[in-house]
């Protein structure tokens, strides 16, 4: 009888003409707009497209998060392991991930069962730079989105995992890739692409959501076309500006992190990455400090305008660039203790920079690791106050013109900061930032561009900093700079961390641990071993009147890969592949 009278029904609906809407419950952008605040679903990358990574949920505390346990446990399994980087996404009893060779899983949240799993056709020859990781997924009205190394943006049915539709992004055979949650905006997919260590020109895509249909493209170094409709719409700032004659055609500046979006300036924000190749003499980035060899916008953050692509605003963390030191860290909007909007963003570089939101002017900016070589401070705009003997040398200059002279720059290319997330919290008004202590001997060398082979022109060892320590959570307030604790960790911390209104941060380690600290004290509250290194991305959210906790555990990403001698310190920790979910359950909640 049921089965009939639902059957009628659909029927019924399906005349009318609202079927798909009805009852599919889809995903709307008030939904997105919406996700901090409604705690019973996770939305979006970020927990909101501002990246603040903060719950509101305060059901878990530093009083009672001692009683946080296991609720389930699901395995990725079989031989597909390495890096799991992934951030879930909870809606409608569902949650969805994406593994290591670019594979999406949809999980019963309540049991922890498997309902169904889409695995990309990947071909052969791709080139991922770091790792065969995925960060996540995005989701809007009855589809589920992700990306695939093989430079792909694909569209699931949300609940039967069946393809809609499926893009191409980039050609792969150049060096493209995608690694990035797509970013959700008006009823448009909007991507990013990856692939910095090749030559390729970092590009932020914007398509239809229902169809796939590109919408708007725009290139983010200079010289390059963007596109409206398909037709050619603006050049990408002026040609030949800040760069050298034709090494704007292969300029770097990848997109590959993805973007935040800002609903009250409507402006999505990307980073672009390193310019290419590493070698700053050949784009005559080593020679003057009068803008002419700065290569834009490459190591920097772009204001986009949402609805046509066009460029409101840029901010260069690091012109006249020679260090990898890759511009396209996260970029998170939120509002400071006077009332003022802000964004800010630990770079790269080692400095922390608050920009306004209006305009992406630079407010201040502060060092956040401890040791800084390549640059003794910021000026009044933000820009580098360079130590020019801190620069790889010119293997045009050497005796044997195969190598330049070797510096030691600290940070390392890895950077103060690499791709893991950052979180801000509402309540204490401070960010919590994963940070690294390390530096690294490095040289410049002759290269030529060769479509899809490394393009470098550098050579690179990685060391710690200090004995005791390379991982450093760092509790900093933005409004001055002020460093609030300090978490040291030995290995390199290469994980997203989360705040709540419980006064929790949660984060974790190559180790395997999965930490809850006070926020304000940086005092462990709580610890559980996932049985792999962490370098996924945690959430949190509410069902039942309980408050659930996952992370995925699969230790890699680019530290095993590109490491060196600090590689070879962490090179015992063993891979995995298992998200945790966990819950305070009700008869514990009050318990101290």
């Amino acid at each position: 009888m049921n089965k009939i009278i639902m059957a009628a029904v659909a029927g019924l609906v399906a005349t009318a003409g609202w079927h798909s809407t009805a009852l599919a419950a889809g995903v709307t952008e008030e939904d997105l707009a919406n996700d901090t605040a409604n705690t019973s679903s996770v939305l979006t990358n970020g927990m909101g497209r501002h990246l603040q990574r903060y719950s509101p949920l305060d059901i878990l505390n530093k009083d009672n998060v001692k009683n946080l346990m296991p609720a389930w446990a699901f395995s990725l399994g079989g031989e597909k392991q390495r890096g799991q980087e992934t951030q879930p996404l909870v809606h409608d009893g569902v949650m969805y991930i994406t593994g290591s060779y670019s594979r999406l899983y949809a999980i019963d949240v309540n049991t922890g069962e498997e309902l169904w799993q889409y695995d990309a056709r990947l071909p052969e020859g791709i080139l991922p730079c770091c790792d065969v990781i995925n960060r996540g997924a995005a989701i809007y009205g009855d589809k589920i989105y992700f990306g695939t190394l093989d430079a792909r943006i694909v569209a699931l049915d949300a609940k039967s995992g069946d393809v809609v539709w499926n893009k191409k992004i980039a050609d792969y055979k150049a060096g493209y890739s995608y690694t990035a949650a797509p970013l959700i905006v008006k009823g448009l997919v909007i991507t990013g692409n990856s692939g910095g260590e090749f030559g390729i020109v970092g590009e932020v895509q914007a398509r239809d959501a229902e169809t796939g249909e590109m919408v708007w493209t725009r290139p983010v170094i200079e010289g390059h076309m963007g596109t409206f409709k398909g037709e050619e719409s603006t050049m990408t700032g002026t040609l030949n500006a800040t760069w050298p004659g034709d090494m704007w055609k292969t300029g770097g500046g990848a997109t590959w992190l993805g973007g935040s979006y800002d609903a009250e300036t409507d402006t999505l924000v990307f980073g672009a990455g390193n310019p290419a190749p590493w070698n700053s003499w050949l784009r005559d980035a080593g020679q003057n400090n009068d803008g002419s060899g700065d290569n834009l916008y490459a190591a920097s953050r772009i204001g986009i305008n949402p609805d046509n692509g066009e460029i409101k605003w840029h901010f260069q963390t690091t012109p006249r660039e020679g260090w990898d030191y890759d511009g396209v860290n996260e970029v998170v909007a939120y509002t400071d203790r006077d009332g003022n909007k802000r964004w800010a963003t630990a770079d790269r570089n080692g400095f922390f920079y608050v920009l306004n939101r209006e305009d992406g002017k630079f407010v201040r900016g502060v060092p956040f690791v401890k040791d800084i070589t390549w640059a003794s401070g910021l000026d009044e705009n933000g820009r580098p106050i360079f130590n020019e003997d801190n620069r790889p040398g010119d293997p045009a200059a050497a005796a044997d013109g195969a190598k330049g002279e070797v510096i030691f720059a600290s940070p390392s290319f890895l950077g103060g900061k690499n791709w893991m997330p950052m979180a801000f919290s509402q309540k204490t008004g401070n960010f919590y930032v994963p940070s690294n202590e390390w530096g690294m001997d490095i040289w410049n060398e002759p290269i030529t561009y060769k479509k899809g082979a490394a393009y470098l022109g550098a050579g690179f060892t990685i060391k710690p900093n200090y004995e005791d320590h390379i991982g450093s959570l760092k509790a900093i307030d933005p409004d001055t700079g002020e460093l609030k604790w300090e978490f040291k960790n030995d290995a390199p911390l290469w994980g997203g961390v989360m705040t709540t209104a419980g006064g929790l941060v949660f984060t974790g380690t190559p180790e395997g641990k999965f930490i809850a600290f006070d926020d304000e004290t940086g005092e462990v509250l709580w610890s559980f071993q996932t049985g792999s290194g962490i370098v996924g991305q945690p959430v949190t959210w509410e069902m039942g009147g309980e408050q659930y906790v996952s992370v995925i555990s699969g230790w890699g990403g680019a530290v095993p890969l590109w490491g060196g001698e600090v590689a070879k310190k962490v090179n015992y920790l063993n891979q995995g592949g298992t998200l945790w979910t966990f819950k305070l359950p009700k008869q514990l909640a009050a318990a101290n």
